[in-house]
């Protein structure tokens, strides 16, 4: 007899955070408690032992499964991964390395399951983010022109925790770093969003995958491409059988 499908799908990508990752798991355990809910890790092809230390957790964590790329593809990919894999209408992201808070993420999920159809989105906002002051100055000047150039009406586009409808993500674009800029994206489907204040960690084990450099030559190209999207978008503002 099948699983009845759970309200609520937590997507975690994580790369080489054999460390974090099983921590990780507990506290998102924790946080859903008795809610009905699956989480899915997406290892994007780790080398260090991620996979292995989640797959003995399955054992004490029933509603984990692991998912596991054969060749490392990034962020986006194993976020898109875990939501075409997922058997929940509502879907919740995370970051891997543990810094959001598994704590507020019933709290999102919970507001997007009541809000109306109209919704797509509920995006974390990080207060006191707790990253070097060079990071959160390039994350700043980065949100500004973001937000001046696409009016997306969010203040932290970077935020992993997010709860998003799985039908409107898989009804995007797909493009690699589309994780940065699903707020735009589900605005240019003619959805709404929304957005909450949630807690930010500091990254108690392994190495950011990311550099402000590194960033800034992705997101210029990223930038300009979903202006071009948004210019090229036509709604027609709900669909009626007659």
């Amino acid at each position: 007899m099948q699983n009845p499908v759970p309200d609520y799908s937590i997507v975690v990508p994580v790369y080489d955070e054999g460390e974090a990752a099983p921590a990780l798991a507990r506290e998102i355990a924790a946080a859903f408690g008795d809610r009905s809910y699956e989480m899915i890790f997406v290892n994007d092809a780790s080398k260090d032992d991620t996979q292995a230390r989640l797959t003995a957790l399955k054992a004490e964590i029933p509603q984990l499964r692991v998912l596991a790329h054969r060749k490392n593809s990034g962020q986006s990919r194993a976020i898109r991964s875990g939501v075409r894999a997922a058997r929940a209408p509502i879907i919740v992201t995370l970051d891997g390395d543990g810094q959001n808070d598994p704590a507020d993420a019933p709290r999102l999920a919970e507001r997007l399951k009541a809000s109306p159809e109209t919704v797509g989105l509920i995006g974390g906002e990080r207060v006191k983010r707790q990253d070097s002051e060079a990071k959160r100055w390039a994350s700043r000047w980065a949100n500004r022109i973001r937000r001046r150039l696409l009016n997306d009406n969010c203040n932290d586009t970077g935020c992993g925790l997010k709860a998003f409808r799985r039908d409107v993500f898989l009804a995007l674009p797909y493009f690699d770093h589309i994780h940065r800029y699903l707020p735009a994206l589900v605005l240019r489907e003619g959805y709404q969003t929304a957005f909450e204040p949630v807690n930010h960690r500091h990254r108690e084990t392994g190495v950011s995958k990311y550099n402000n450099w590194g960033r800034l030559k992705a997101s210029v190209s990223d930038l300009l491409g979903v202006m071009w999207l948004n210019t090229r978008a036509r709604n027609p503002q709900g669909v009626d059988e007659v």
